[in-house]
């Protein structure tokens, strides 16, 4: 089944895409104003308690590799709804979320306060560079934000240098546009699965990708 995107999404990814004509550090310094805009009131998409999001969380679990992760990077992680979640089912694991909203992420620092074993670093996917890498990564309902092809290579690009060897990729974001948000992932990592959810009101890709040995 295909769900065209309603007029006011439209008109969102439109401004997104023209916004990524700016330079990197042009577009990174607009999405964080607009994303510190976003979060004057807390949980503007009602991350913690709408039923979808819940589902998507869910879901998006049930697609891991069953193996121990002790680093996992969650890319775009908002106030930490899903970090708090990562959390609870990875007790061991050293958990890093990424925002490029400072205000989010002081809600996110409330919501997961273990200052030892999860940290939240306010950053751009594009320029971020940390030092370590990650045996899982997240970029959940974010590729769409850097708006046209060359953006979503860099971005792409940026995400494998972020696994280790061996380390697994889990993607998630609308469908249909999930196709070509995930394609160039597609072609640089072998994905180990996908699964496309239509039985909601708004369709979304859950793919998962391998990053093959050293």
């Amino acid at each position: 089944m295909t769900v065209k995107p309603d007029l006011p999404e439209m008109m969102h990814r439109a401004f997104f895409r023209t916004v990524s004509l700016l330079s990197p550090g042009g577009q990174g310094r607009l999405l964080r104003r607009y994303f510190d805009w976003r979060h004057r009131v807390p949980d503007p998409w009602r991350l913690a308690t709408d039923g979808y999001e819940q589902h998507k969380y869910l879901s998006t679990l049930r697609h891991l590799p069953p193996r121990p992760y002790r680093r996992i990077i969650e890319v775009g992680c908002a106030e930490g709804v899903f970090t708090s979640t990562l959390a609870a089912a990875y007790p061991e694991a050293e958990i890093v979320g990424v925002d490029v909203s400072g205000r989010a992420l002081e809600r996110a620092r409330e919501r997961v306060p273990d200052a030892g074993r999860v940290r939240f670093v306010q950053a751009d996917l594009l320029t971020h560079r940390p030092a370590q890498r990650f045996d899982l990564v997240f970029c959940s309902e974010t590729l769409y934000y850097l708006g046209r092809g060359d953006r979503l290579r860099a971005a792409s690009a940026r995400l494998r240098e972020l696994l280790e060897p061996g380390g697994v990729l889990v993607a998630v974001h609308p469908w249909p546009e999930a196709a070509r948000l995930h394609r160039h992932l597609d072609t640089s990592l072998p994905r180990l699965g996908q699964e496309v959810y239509t039985a909601t009101w708004r369709p979304f890709a859950v793919a998962v990708y391998g990053a093959g040995p050293a």
